[in-house]
């Protein structure tokens, strides 16, 4: 008799132990400011900031360069975008130009539960003089930095590459390359939207652990 009371003791104080230890282990990717799920489904996203070609002229400007786009979460990490840019590409005393690029990328958020993350992206779109007296195809890939600053807003700063299949956007064919420009840019994101997953645990809301104790029979 006395065995099996003390089998049930250390049946009860494991029991106990176990719920505290579950009470005190936090929650995989939470963030104690935004949750389990930091970024909203939607963004809209604007930035400026500077371009530069790689062509076939010495004495290559740096020019300015504006972005407006949207996105859309596919889950925490992948999200497709497209956006529209106006830029210029410029030669000293030789060349400048104003474009029009309208792109598709695939986006992934490297730490997508964190509110700092690193991103990269890929992806084509088409160049286009303006007044589309051209339009050309290219190819685009980059990486940045982004920051939440609020549940809805994130700066980032990012650079990308751009890969003409043409090489007389600057008016001149020389040697085999084709022409490539580069952009860089400071920008933010808006986002609105349910997000994905879990959002962040108030205190106070029952979980299974708290809302289903450990009752002793009187019996």
């Amino acid at each position: 008799m006395r065995t099996i009371y003390f089998c049930c003791c250390l049946f009860f104080c494991n029991g106990l132990i176990a719920q505290q230890t579950a009470n005190d282990i936090p929650i995989k990717n939470y963030n104690s400011k935004f949750g389990t799920e930091v970024r909203g489904k939607n963004v809209i996203s604007a930035a400026v900031g500077t371009s530069l070609i790689n062509g076939d002229y010495n004495g290559p400007l740096f020019e300015i360069f504006s972005h407006i786009g949207y996105k859309r979460f596919l889950g925490s990490y992948i999200n497709i975008n497209f956006g529209f840019q106006k830029f210029n590409l410029a030669y000293k005393d030789v060349f400048n130009e104003g474009y029009m690029s309208f792109d598709m990328n695939l986006e992934m958020n490297l730490f997508p539960r964190n509110i700092f993350t690193p991103f990269l992206f890929a992806g084509g779109g088409i160049n286009a003089s303006n007044f589309f007296n051209r339009t050309d195809p290219k190819m685009q890939g980059g990486g940045g930095l982004e920051l939440l600053v609020t549940e809805s807003i994130g700066i980032k700063l990012f650079a990308e590459y751009n890969y003409l299949f043409i090489d007389d956007i600057d008016g001149r064919i020389s040697g085999e390359a084709n022409d490539v420009y580069w952009r860089m840019a400071f920008g933010v994101n808006f986002y609105f939207g349910k997000r994905s997953g879990r959002r962040k645990i108030d205190k106070n809301t029952p979980t299974v652990i708290n809302s289903n104790p450990i009752i002793l029979s009187k019996n």
